[in-house]
């Protein structure tokens, strides 16, 4: 099957990522001609002058709208596009060379309509984003679901890496409205008509997501606020596993109660879990400071995300 690429890319206020993904782009080692479409979504940071510096090295063009939020710049990005295969980034990821040679390959072997991959640490991140890294992908975190094929159930592609053929785009309409969560909704809308997804190993990419852990704080938080809408929205998908991170933190902090009235069997089984915790993530990233500080993100991330989903169980749609 002979496919045509169109990579779409929204940004806001970001140039810097911008110049860093781009960069990336022109390493590629696949051998057909693909077009990118960096839409900038009413940014007062414009990134117009460091796509200019791509256009000889790459087919690239660059459309500034008022700003709608990512979704539908996404969408904006795909009417305009003329590849048969849209693929989307978010713009803060690096994209190994590899990646397109890739996805053309397994869509070649095994074609779908709609597929993802992982994100992944590349060396230079720092020690905070490498940690956030880890607990976003790891089995013992999160199940996987954004790092492996083996995840907890079907594979759900996420915007940041995220690819969609033309006929299900216009068959679906493509982005949703939602500000959080409008990933899984498109999947959700995929799954209901009949376009199948997969997760492709080879399509990873480096996803420097937040920089602070207050940052991913709140990006969590808006993950767990966005579940029970989505919940209300697709009954069948429901899972009792989307109750883990808020049991987790509740649990977490009676071991806490229960270690100070001198019962330590709860809180040793916590800090049995996270001594598994630390040594995958040291096994994964080869530094202790990434190895601890996996734990505290995987508590933010249970804790931001376990009270945005109790917050949105009680927010009307």
């Amino acid at each position: 099957m002979s496919l045509t690429y169109s990579i779409i890319i929204p940004v806001f206020n970001r140039p810097q990522e911008i110049d860093a993904l781009l960069e990336s782009l022109t390493k590629q080692t696949f051998t057909k001609d693909f077009e990118v479409l960096v839409i900038e979504d009413g940014s007062t940071l414009k990134s117009d002058e460091v796509v200019s510096k791509y256009e000889g090295l790459l087919d690239v063009k660059y459309h500034f709208k008022e700003n709608t939020g990512a979704g539908a710049s996404r969408n904006y990005g795909m009417e305009l596009a003329i590849g048969k295969y849209y693929i989307i980034f978010d713009s803060d990821c690096i994209i190994p060379s590899h990646y397109l040679a890739a996805v053309d390959f397994t869509l070649d072997e095994d074609y779908t309509d709609s597929f993802g991959g992982a994100d992944a640490a590349h060396e230079s991140f720092t020690t905070v984003q490498k940690a956030i890294n880890y607990s976003m992908t790891s089995f013992l975190t999160t199940g996987g679901i954004r790092g492996s094929k083996n995840s907890i159930g079907k594979f759900q592609p996420r915007s940041f890496n995220f690819g969609i053929s033309r006929l299900a785009f216009k068959i679906t309409g493509g982005f949703s409205k939602m500000k959080t969560g409008e990933d899984i909704d498109l999947t959700f809308r995929l799954w209901k008509n009949n376009f199948h997804t997969q997760f492709i190993k080879d399509a990873f990419v480096y996803h420097k997501r937040r920089t602070t852990l207050n940052q991913f704080f709140r990006q969590t938080f808006l993950f767990g606020n966005a579940r029970p809408l989505l919940n209300r929205k697709y009954p069948d998908t429901a899972k009792i596993t989307y109750w883990f991170p808020i049991l987790f933190i509740s649990f977490f902090m009676a071991s806490l109660v229960c270690l100070f009235l001198g019962f330590s069997l709860p809180a040793g089984l916590f800090a049995i879990y996270f001594m598994a915790l630390f040594l995958d993530s040291f096994f994964k990233n080869k530094k202790i400071s990434v190895a601890a500080l996996s734990i505290v993100t995987t508590l933010i991330q249970f804790t931001g995300y376990g009270l945005g989903f109790v917050k949105g169980l009680f927010k009307t749609d």
